[in-house]
This record gives structure tokens, sequence and C-alpha cells, in this order.
């Protein structure tokens, strides 16, 4: 019996090659893009699941508020970690991890090369960490100062195919500093939030160590089986009761602790699981930039509908043809096959063609992935497919699209009645009629949602690089690593001054890009009690930093070589001055304390106007500039279009006085717009899925039309004899087609304006969703479907009416 329906399957396939070209087609494109959007969703899912004790591994995070600033960071102090550790048997271990923008100059040959993908930690970490060790022993590896970890590709890097355990790197510490490598591991997971080549110990991490307020290092902990991480946070109060707030007031000296609590000001501790950390945690200075569980949600649903969509391209085209097997079923039937042996036979056939579609989606998302892991900002390959899930998704695919696609036809088809099949009454795939045209709307209405979702995500992101950000990002050129010039670097910088086509320059490593962040308590009043207490970012910059970034001062001076108290000075944007209460701030002082427990005094000079320094997910913070050296960056405002040259003399220039140390350079507006990466991958996938999404449904749509028009052929025959025009015959074929995407179009809209205007309330500042959106989307829907229905249209209308009449 199953013989038997194979082969009746295989005879329907060729028999009908081009509706089984195009279900097939149809269902193996929606059935490529269901695949590709597993691998990205396993794959957001599945961060830091590779560790052994992943469910057991814990960070703690910090939420401070201090005076009318709040912070929400991934940090602790450097304490927090080693003193829970021995206050409390819940834990089994600690380790810290402190990244913080550094970087080493590492000497390959006669040259340095710069890597900045480097961390310092505790000889613990590989007790709660899993990295697979290629040579040496983990366990023991960080033990002693002057040690590090790399990674394979690193030890292919420096020391090719040698063994590189034992052997030394040299960095430019001060001055030459050689570490033995004790271990080499695999390459750190692309699904892995810890992102590092490096690992140096903390003995070798200079650092003012012992502040138990510090907000410096990701800490993380290993509960002890049984141990129930939201029980144990209730132990943070009692750590901050006996250590935090005892300290702030004899250091910091904010009064007693009753004060600074009744001043509104807390500190609170909290934990996040480690496979939590990706897709939940949106706080500022990750280690590694963050997905978002809301994508997760958006591309299932996608995939989902994706596969629906293909889905009802197969029932409709299925039921549309059913007048093409109704004598087959008459016959079945008049000679004693039961309607489940029919239901049976069809669910086979559909399970045949969906076998078929998978092979070919499969084939399809393997030349696909690695274009899509581009998109996706992830490296994709053939590996991600043949994964043990993978392998039983792919087998249970044609079992289940099979089932789905193919139920509601083989019960439609089985209940034809013989006795009128068999009078002729053919007509029969038109009952169906009311189910397709609500299928048709719903395919539609998905298709638009995805144009108006892709339409609203790229205004948005236009929105933000056009936006005006209260500085310049265009034509900045960044030398990375200044400091390597040590000494030198003013030298650099005056002689670049002197290329043409170089307008100002500026040292600094405080930018309004990733890149440096400092995070200082400071006080209205002498007395610093925590009333008067409030946080801000303060960026230490030179005479010139104002000027190159066009940054706009709208009250006071900017500091100036002619005042040389200006080391005690202070600039103010306008958020600060707003925080602080400042009705005339050039007449006030702040305070501050800075080492050794000495209380600084600043005199406010400038105010400038509100800049974006920080993403536009944010809003503008406080934040003030200081008068100090920093040298890790060296900034230049470039005029002209002759980048090139410019590069290639700053180079020169460069090599000519540090010929070891490697010259690296990006552009601001580069660095600026890395910053949304997320945004504008999650921009790309939406367009491609939503053009493929389109694409299946028409599809189904032409598949549609072709049998519409093969239905009415007689009576476009007796129109066109009866002197109707080509034009009225097209316009009555599109009029079914268009009154469903009409009716698509106004069930999409109120669902595109719901998930959009969420997913635009995680920006502080974000572009109003205009109505032309919506119109525009529908319209493009439409076009695209009218276009694709009207072939089939034209076809029909242009036909010679005699071939379609001659047999009546």
């Amino acid at each position: 019996m199953l013989r038997n329906y194979l082969k009746i399957a295989l005879r329907n396939i060729r028999r009908h090659r081009a509706y089984s070209f195009i279900n097939i087609l149809g269902l193996a494109i929606g059935l490529a893009c269901f695949l590709l959007i597993l691998v990205y969703i396993q794959n957001e899912l599945g961060y830091d699941t590779f560790h052994k004790n992943a469910d057991r591994i814990f960070r703690i995070n910090t939420d401070l508020k201090f005076g009318s600033t709040k912070l929400a960071l991934p940090l602790c102090s450097d304490m927090m970690g080693p003193t829970l550790k021995s206050d409390y048997p819940q834990i089994e271990e600690y380790t810290r991890f402190y990244k913080s923008g550094e970087t080493k100059l590492v000497k390959l040959g006669n040259e340095y090369i710069e890597e900045r993908n480097i961390a310092f930690v505790d000889s613990t970490f590989f007790k709660i960490f899993d990295f697979q060790a290629v040579s040496g022993k983990t366990s023991k590896a960080l033990d002693e100062p002057n040690t590090v970890v790399i990674t394979k590709s690193v030890a292919q890097k420096y020391f090719g195919s040698e063994n590189a355990s034992g052997k030394y790197i040299e960095t430019d510490d001060n001055g030459s500093t050689l570490y033995k490598v004790s271990a080499v591991i695999e390459d750190v997971p692309a699904n892995s939030h810890l992102k590092f080549n490096f690992l140096f110990p903390m003995k070798n991490l200079h650092y003012d160590w012992g502040n138990f307020v510090s907000l410096n290092f990701h800490t993380y902990l290993l509960l002890r089986k049984g141990i129930n991480y939201k029980e144990f946070e209730n132990n943070f109060r009692q750590y901050t009761e006996k250590y935090e707030y005892p300290y702030a007031v004899e250091h910091l000296q904010i009064g007693s602790k009753e004060e600074f609590l009744k001043a509104g000001n807390r500190i609170h501790h909290s934990l996040i699981p480690i496979a939590d950390i990706h897709l939940y945690s949106k706080r500022s200075q990750e280690i590694s930039p963050t997905g978002n569980i809301q994508y997760v949600y958006i591309f299932s649903a996608v995939a989902i509908f994706l596969m629906l969509i293909a889905c009802i391209n197969f029932m409709n085209l299925t039921t549309a043809r059913s007048a093409n097997r109704a004598r087959e079923v008459g016959i079945r039937k008049v000679l004693g096959t039961q309607p489940k042996n029919l239901i049976f036979q069809f669910l086979t056939e559909s399970i045949i063609m969906s076998a078929i579609s998978v092979v070919i989606a499969f084939i399809f998302a393997c030349f696909l992935l690695p274009v899509f892991g581009s998109l996706a900002g992830e490296e994709f390959g053939i590996k991600n497919l043949i994964t043990p899930t993978f392998l039983i998704i792919l087998l249970l695919l044609p079992v289940i699209v099979g089932l789905l696609a193919g139920s509601y036809p083989a019960i439609f088809l089985s209940r034809f009645l013989p006795k009128e099949i068999l009078k002729g009454k053919t007509s029969l795939g038109s009952k169906s009629g009311g189910l397709r045209s609500a299928l048709v709307v719903f395919q539609f209405s998905t298709s638009i949602i995805l144009i108006a979702c892709t339409i609203i995500v790229y205004r948005q992101l236009n929105y933000i690089q056009n936006k005006d950000l209260g500085y310049q990002k265009d034509q900045v050129l960044i030398i990375n690593n200044a400091y390597a010039l040590g000494n030198k670097i003013d030298a650099f910088k005056n002689e670049m001054l002197n290329v043409p086509g170089i307008k100002s320059a500026t040292i600094t490593g405080f930018l309004p890009i990733p890149s440096a962040r400092n995070f200082s308590a400071f006080f209205k009043e002498a007395a610093m009690i925590s009333q008067s207490g409030f946080t801000m970012q303060r960026w230490a910059i030179d005479y010139d930093y104002l000027k190159t970034l066009e940054i706009k001062l709208i009250e006071g001076r900017n500091f100036s070589q002619d005042f040389g108290t200006d080391t005690s000075s202070i600039i103010l944007n306008e958020a600060a001055v707003k925080q602080m209460g400042f009705s005339e701030p050039l007449k006030e002082k702040i305070y501050t304390w800075v080492a050794n427990d000495r209380v600084k005094i600043y005199n406010i000079i400038g105010v400038v106007k509100n800049f974006h320094f920080e993403s536009m997910h944010q809003d503008i913070g406080s934040l003030c500039f200081v008068l100090q050296r920093n040298t890790d960056l060296c900034s230049f405002k470039v005029l002209g279009s002759n980048i090139p040259a410019i590069l290639s003399e700053a180079e020169r220039k460069w090599k000519s006085l540090s010929p070891e140390m490697p010259f690296h350079y990006t552009f601001m507006d580069q660095s600026f717009e890395e910053m949304y990466d997320t945004e504008k991958r999650v921009s790309k996938i939406a367009f491609s899925f939503s053009t493929l999404a389109i694409l299946v449904a028409c599809l189904g749509l032409f598949g549609l039309a072709s049998f519409l028009a093969e239905q009415k052929t007689k009576e476009i025959g007796v129109r066109k004899v009866l002197g109707a025009s080509i034009v009225s015959i097209i316009l009555m074929l599109l009029k079914e087609f268009a009154k469903w995407l009409v009716l698509a179009n106004l069930i999409a809209f109120p669902i595109a304006y719901y998930f959009m205007n969420k997913w635009l309330q995680d920006f502080v500042y974000r572009i109003d969703i205009s109505w032309w959106i919506f119109v525009l989307s529908g319209g493009i829907a439409l076009l695209i479907a009218l276009f694709t229905v009207s072939y089939q249209a034209i076809k029909a209308a242009t036909a010679n009416p005699i071939k379609s009449l001659r047999y009546e």
C-alpha cells in the first residue's frame, strides 16, 4: 500500500511539474529561512552554556545611587570577591576579571604589535571557567607573577608550529617585560561574553588595592551545589553594612551611614547567571557587546511565520488544484476506498514533497550560512547545521511540515462526494475559496509587518547617524596607543600640525565613542556630606580638546596656558549644572577626594553644551572635564579630501619617532557606527527576511492566479466574444487579489505599530512613527503582489477565445 502511495505521489509531481516546482520551491525557501534563523537563535541562547558548571556561575552587579546620579554597572570592588569567599561558605570559588580597555604592545621579531584583547584574572579563573588546554596546565597557570596564558591563535602568531608553553613573550610595560607562557588554550568560543587572547595574573596589575567602594572589577562566583542564588543575594545587605558603608564613612567622609541613606543614596548588589548576561544585561561597561532577548523573540516569530507562509502556499495550491484529483477520488471511493485511506495517501504525498523541500532547504542553508553569519556578525558554518539538535530537527521537519501543510488538503479532498464528481461537477477547488482568501491575507499581513519594521529600524539608524551630536565626529583621525611614543608624543602632535590638511589635535584617552571612562564622586559643599554629593564622569583632556571636536562652550572659557591655576579648574556640561542646581555656575566651586584622601577644590570656569558621549539608548548624563595628562589616544581634525597622503605622512612621522611601535589608526565616525552594530545587523536581517517572505508569498499568489485564470478560461472566452476589452478582463482577475491585500494592510498596520513602538522605547532619542511608513510598506506589498498576478491575468486576457470555447 505504501509503495502504491509513493508511486502515485511521484507520478503527480511529474505530471504537474509547474505547480510541484512552485510548491516545493516556496516550501524550501521558507524552511531554509527557518533553519538559518534557528542557527541564530541557538547561538544567542547558547552563550556561556559550554562551561561545565554554568548553572552555578554568577556575576556580581552593582546599582549605585549617589545624589541624583544612578549607575547600573556589571562591576564591583576589588575587595568584594575575596571578602565574600572568606565570609560565606556557600561560595565555592570566586575570580575577578579586569579588562577596562587595557592594551599591551607585544614584541614579534623586531617590532611591537598592539594587542587589545587582554585581561588580568585571578589564579582561580580556570577553577570556574572551562577553556580547554592545548598545552601546559591551566590549574596553576597563573599562580606566579610574570606568567601568561594565551590562546591557540596567538600561539601560532608568535611561535608558529612550536610548542609555546614554557617560552616567553616580551611586552612594553614601562620598559621591556618578559612573561612566561604557562599554558595555551583553545580560542575562546564565539558565543562567550568573555573575550580575551591573553590572560595575565592579577599580581601584575598595577592597581590601588583595598578599596571597598571602587567599581572596576567583573567578579564571578561559583556557588556550591544546591544554593539558590536569589536567597544568597540577601547576604549582600549584610556585606554592605559591614564593609562598604564603614569604608565610605571613614575614607570619603560622607557623614554617617544614616545620613548617607537618609539623603536617598544606596548601594545595592545582585547576581546574574552567566548564561543570562548576553541577552538580559543592559548595563554599561560590559566586557563585550551584549545581545537582546527581544531580538530572539522577534526572529523566533519571523521563523515561525515564514514557515507558516510556506505551508499556507502548499495548502492553497493543493486545495485549488483539487478539481484535477476529483475523478481519482471519486473512482477510489466507488471502488471501496475508505476516507482514512485517502487521507493517509494525500498526507504521504505531502510528506514526500516536504522531504524534497527539506533537502533543498538544507542545501540552500549551507550555501547561505556564511552570508547570513556576516549579516548577524557571527561566524556560522556548516558545523552549525550538523549538530545533534539540528539533525533531529531535519529528520522531524518533513513529517511535521507535511502534516501541518497537508492535513487540511487531505481532509478536504477525502470529503469529495463520488456522485457529484462522476456527474461532472469538477469545480470543487472553488469551495475552499474562503479559507484560501484568509490564508493569503495572513501571508501578506506578515510580509507587510516585516516591511514596515524594516523601514522603521532603518529610519531610526539614519536618525542616529544624522542627529546633531553636539560634537563633530566626521574627519577626526584617531591614532591609537599614543602612549607608546612616551615623551615624544608632543613632538609627534606638533609635527602633525604642520601637515597640510590637519586643523587641530588633542591628546586624551577620553572620547565620545567607546573609550576610557572614569566616574568620580563630587560635592557641592566643602563639608562634603552625602546630601550634597553626586557622581559624574570625569574626563582628563588637554587645551585643544574642545576645539578639535568642535564642542561648544555656552558659558565661561576653555582651559588656557595663560592661566597657571587651570589644573584646579573644571568645565561642566549642561546636565551637570542642572543636576547641581547652579544658577550661576561660574561663581561656584565643587569638591572631590583624590589620592591619599586629600580634598581637591575645583573652580568652575566653563559650561559646554550637552553632547552625546554615550549611546543614544541612554540620556545625556553629567560630565566634567579636568586639565590632566592622558596619552592613550591622539586625535586630529582633518580638512580636505587627501586622507591617504595624511595617513602616509602620519605613519612616516610615527616610525621616525618610534620605529618598533605599531602604527594603528581609526576614524571617529567609524567607531561611532560600531556602537550601533547590533541594530544595523538586525536591520539587514529584517530586510533580507522581509524580501524572502514577499518572495514566498508571491510564489503562492502566482500559483493561485494561474489556477484562477484556468478556472475562468471559458468565462473569459465568453466575455471576449461578447466584446469585453482586455483591460476589463485583467481588472476582473486582479480585483479578487486586490481586496485580500487591502484587508492584509488593515490587519498589519496596528500590529507593526505596536511592536515597533515597544522597540523604539529602548532609545532615549528616537523617531516618531509616521503614518506614511505603513502606507509605503502596504503599497510595496500591493504593487509586488499585483505585478505577480498581472502576468497570469494578461496571459489569460490575451488568449484566443476560440481555443477555450471550441469544445462547448
